[in-house]
């Protein structure tokens, strides 16, 4: 038996721990966020509990302050959380002899951050490992949400402008590493910040589809800009 095996779910606590730091001054910033848009406090937290997705969780706060019809907001989180299909599969392939009645929970529990601690560990991962450290993340987020919505309105007003910008700091972190080692990915990024804006100057498209389009159209070129990066790193 290996040693991450040995130790998987000490393991996976402790690689979640930097994401719950992380986690826990973000879902205050959405459950404020939540609270000034007119969410209940229960649906706060569903939200969290039932969808788990930063991101997706803020953007739809946003289209609903700017009264997005619900079929809009479902089909922009739909397609903004596609992407959870393709990290799955990318952790399927390192699965270790995993039990399949945990593969939904470990599913669920697949976000940017914890995907990319998962994929930097090293070896084979294990139900354990997976179990652990999504269940700190949720844990983290369920609880930061909460206590948002709850103390947030309390907080000085600097404290409650500095937790909103949170979101974009995790996402920041997370793509400059891959700005450093390919150009293209700041050229997708870039493509797609650029696609949003242009939408929004040109008042073409509805609010809600603005982003969709976006979307779908960094998605679509990615796979082409990415593609000489990806044959570079299987060399």
């Amino acid at each position: 038996m290996n040693k991450l095996q040995e130790k998987s779910l000490y393991d996976g606590l402790k690689a979640g721990f930097p994401i719950v730091i992380g986690y826990v001054p973000i879902g205050m910033a959405f459950g404020l966020l939540a609270r000034n848009v007119g969410v209940p406090f229960g649906e706060n937290c569903l939200f969290s509990i039932l969808v788990f997705a930063g991101a997706s969780q803020f953007m739809a706060l946003d289209l609903l302050r700017a009264g997005i019809a619900t079929g809009d907001i479902v089909l922009a989180t739909f397609l903004l959380n596609l992407r959870h299909m393709v990290m799955s599969a990318s952790l399927a392939a390192r699965l270790n002899n995993i039990n399949k009645k945990w593969l939904p929970f470990i599913a669920f529990g697949i976000t940017d951050e914890t995907f990319s601690v998962a994929s930097l560990h090293e070896g084979k991962l294990t139900a354990a490992f997976l179990l652990a450290l999504n269940g700190i993340s949720y844990g983290a987020w369920i609880g930061g949400t909460a206590t948002g919505y709850v103390v947030g309105t309390i907080l000085p007003e600097t404290v409650q402008i500095s937790l909103g910008v949170g979101l974009y700091a995790m996402f920041t972190a997370i793509l400059t590493p891959e700005i450093k080692k390919s150009m293209a990915a700041l050229t997708l990024a870039g493509l797609s910040g650029f696609t949003y804006i242009a939408l929004d100057a040109l008042k073409f498209f509805p609010d809600g589809w603005k982003l969709i389009t976006a979307i779908i159209i960094g998605s679509t070129a990615g796979p082409f800009l990415l593609k000489d990066s990806c044959e570079g790193d299987k060399i």
